[in-house]
């Protein structure tokens, strides 16, 4: 039989609190049990001594015995400096964006370097005087065609 250390989940909706408790690993989460090592209230402060309680001799015992800790069991074990802290796992490729967009990426890169190196040869050539403006001359207004007339039936 393989144990685990793991949380049971109670408390009412919104109001999570957890039980730290050595289960059959083919229990429910929130089933059957064989002992309670401890209790978790993420509703609590960080630094409020009654947000994660163990009891350490249970848990010492039970991993002497076999029982390995869920991920965030062994946090709270390596908080309490009862064990090593667990690894953080590698990211698969899910999280790097996909060749589309990296090409597209890189297109927009190539774009503003360009557009930054342009300016910079604008900056550099010497500044031309902009000719002077014209004053336009003010147009009479189009004569407006004769309205279409209606004609009777």
């Amino acid at each position: 039989m393989s144990l685990r250390i793991r949380l049971a989940r109670g408390g009412a909706k919104k109001r999570p609190f957890y039980r730290i408790v050595v289960a059959d690993t083919r229990m429910p989460r929130d089933g059957r049990f064989i002992e309670k090592l401890g209790t978790y209230n993420p509703m609590l402060a960080k630094e409020d001594p009654g947000r994660v309680v163990l009891v350490n001799e249970r848990i010492e015992h039970w991993l002497s015995v076999g029982a390995t800790p869920s991920n965030r069991i062994a946090r709270f074990l390596a908080a309490a400096n009862m064990g090593p802290a667990p690894a953080i796992p590698v990211q698969t490729k899910k999280d790097k964006p996909r060749p589309k967009t990296l090409e597209r990426l890189a297109a927009s890169v190539e774009k503003k370097a360009a557009a930054a190196e342009a300016a910079a040869a604008e900056a550099a050539a010497p500044a031309e005087e902009a000719p002077a403006e014209e004053a336009v001359a003010e147009e009479a207004p189009a004569e407006e065609a004769p309205a279409e007339e209606k004609k009777e039936d």
